[in-house]
């Protein structure tokens, strides 16, 4: 029951001392502007074109059973 008592004395003196400095001091940012892109609709289709064609050549090919 001792040992206990003092890791519990300790632990709280250790807590204690270690918040004793307060939270520091907010940093300050300035805002960013978020600009989107505005590009043409082609360009927004482009990638899933190719993901689309990509998986269909996939899908496309056989390997043989070996038959």
């Amino acid at each position: 029951m001792k040992k206990i008592l003092a890791a519990a004395t300790i632990a709280s003196l250790t807590a204690s001392s270690a918040l004793a400095g307060g939270m520091a001091p907010a940093i300050e940012m300035e805002p960013v502007e978020i600009v989107e892109e505005t590009g043409g609709s082609s360009s927004n289709l482009l990638i899933p074109l190719i993901l689309i064609a990509l998986i269909a050549a996939a899908a496309s090919t056989t390997t043989s059973g070996g038959g």
